[in-house]
């Protein structure tokens, strides 16, 4: 057990003798901020008070936990309950002791909360398109692995998504042994304003260690230590024992809209099409309740009637807001095809210098592109072209300026047909740019 929690009967000041041990935590969750490899742990457990002092021990042997960010307080007849003060009894390693004063004789409910490292988590997807790829089915899990030294049973798993920023690294602390001093660790008033901020972001109150810190917190919240975040509640609960690694189902949502979408850019892709799977985080779209966390993302199609199943390719996602417009790259696709021809090229125009040089000319280029579709749905593919310099185009083709030296043509393909159009590229060069 992490926690040896007894109730103690003072025969003398320094007695140790202990009267009840405590059943096992009754709630249990886990905050996870994946950056600073730190988690909050936030714990319920009924305790038997005696009025009077009663003396409280807390352990944390062969645990990665910080033992200055352990605090204590009671939920139930908290006027009542009052912890009078700390300490670390001597030749005792890795072990604390709350003496609490308590009016009230019977069964208080009391939470106990500290930092511990070694519990990390990442994310990911399962993308199942429908056969016309038109809609998906789309899934998460996120995967907690536990090398914290403890076991967590029947915990609730509370993940911080986006960037939280410490005042300083809290983690070297609870790297080291009780006692051990370094010229690089956190200051005690670094660690206080780092707890505050992660436990406020977290979404927990005040209480602390015995309401010795409670002005000090009330001064030191420092709120330049959270940047933009988000706290991603993973569904229902699960125990993670020490040394394992557990995947967790956080949504499943059916009937997503989706866009198959196809890119050919022969400057990133080379003669490759690129496939991409374009949805949006909304609530229009089924999805958008909350951001979505990094993470992998594994894509597959049913590819007939009877819900065969094809392996489409994976991807990584960065960091998904609310509302936010999302491509997959999924990587290329044989069936897809785009073939650029350069049918003519002219130079005309030539101007030369007074010393006999060439100092400006015309070239015209004409092109063919050739589009086909091989698969047996319809697909849409964006064709990227890069024209520098001083360029006029002529095309009887519908496109987009993507910037001055990029446009874009947009082509809707049925299943199984070939498309074919040309455009004129006229570009100045030398002086006979006017660019």
């Amino acid at each position: 057990m992490l926690v040896a929690l007894a109730l103690f009967v003072a025969l003398t000041a320094h007695a140790r003798i202990n009267v009840v041990t405590l059943p096992d935590r009754d709630t249990v969750q886990l905050t996870i901020y994946n950056s600073v490899d730190l988690t909050l742990v936030k714990e319920t457990r009924h305790l038997t008070f005696k009025k009077g002092v009663n003396k409280l021990e807390f352990s944390w042997a062969n645990t990665l936990i910080d033992p200055t960010s352990v605090e204590f307080k009671a939920l139930t007849h908290a006027d009542e309950v009052e912890v009078m003060d700390t300490s670390f009894p001597p030749r005792v390693a890795n072990t604390l002791e709350w003496r609490i004063n308590s009016e009230f004789a019977g069964e208080v409910v009391v939470e106990v909360r500290y930092f511990t490292s070694g519990i990390s988590w990442s994310a990911d997807y399962v993308c199942e398109a429908n056969k016309n790829e038109t809609a998906m089915d789309f899934s998460g899990a996120v995967r907690v692995t536990n090398k914290s030294g403890e076991d967590y049973e029947n915990a609730q798993v509370r993940l911080i998504v986006g960037t939280v920023r410490l005042v300083e690294e809290v983690v070297a602390l609870a790297r080291r042994q009780l006692g051990e001093e370094r010229k690089d660790a956190p200051t005690s008033e670094a660690l206080m304003r780092s707890r505050v901020t992660l436990s406020r972001a977290a979404g927990f109150g005040g209480g602390g260690l015995g309401g010795a810190f409670d002005a000090i917190k009330a001064k030191e919240v420092v709120k330049e230590s959270v940047s933009e975040y988000f706290i991603y509640t993973v569904e229902g609960r699960d125990t993670i024992p020490t040394g394992w690694a557990k995947r967790l189902p956080s949504f499943q949502t059916e009937s997503v809209p989706l866009v198959s979408y196809y890119k050919f850019e022969k400057e990133r892709f080379g003669e490759r099409v690129m496939r991409y799977y374009q949805f949006t985080n909304s609530v229009a779209n089924k999805l958008g309740k909350e951001p979505l966390p990094d993470g992998a993302v594994k894509a597959f199609r049913f590819a007939s009637d009877d819900l065969l199943y094809a392996f489409i390719g994976r991807t990584a996602v960065k960091y998904i807001p609310i509302n936010e417009f999302v491509e997959l790259e999924l990587g290329s696709d044989l069936e897809v095809s785009v073939t650029p021809v350069l049918m003519d090229w002219q130079k005309t125009s030539i101007q030369f210098a007074n010393n006999g040089n060439v100092r400006g000319w015309t070239t015209k280029e004409t092109w063919e592109i050739e589009v086909q579709n091989s698969k047996d749905i319809p697909v849409v593919v964006d064709i990227r072209r890069s024209f520098p310099g001083d360029w006029t185009l002529t095309t009887a083709q519908k496109y987009e300026n993507v910037d001055k030296t990029k446009v874009k043509f947009v082509l809707p393909l049925a299943p199984r047909a070939k498309q074919k159009f040309t455009y004129e590229l006229v570009t100045q060069h030398g002086t006979s740019a006017t660019r």
